[in-house]
């Protein structure tokens, strides 16, 4: 009777620890998370162009319309 008191108390306490656990990470958000937030934000504000990219862009694609000629 003793070894069965035992074994039931070790088998509830398995049952309880195993789903607190379970339930502890149920709604616990990815570390992973707050860094795709930010990926998502810079990704959605553009950078600004400065003045100079915009001169060597425009170059580019003259030099492209003249190769095409």
């Amino acid at each position: 009777m003793n070894k069965l008191l035992t074994v039931i108390a070790a088998a509830m306490f398995a049952a309880v620890s195993a789903s607190a656990f379970a339930a502890s990470h149920v709604g616990a958000p990815m570390k992973d998370g707050a860094k795709a937030e930010k990926k998502v934000e810079k990704k959605a504000a553009p950078k600004k162009a400065t003045a100079k990219k915009v001169e060597k862009k425009a170059e580019k694609k003259d030099e492209k319309k003249a190769d095409k000629k």
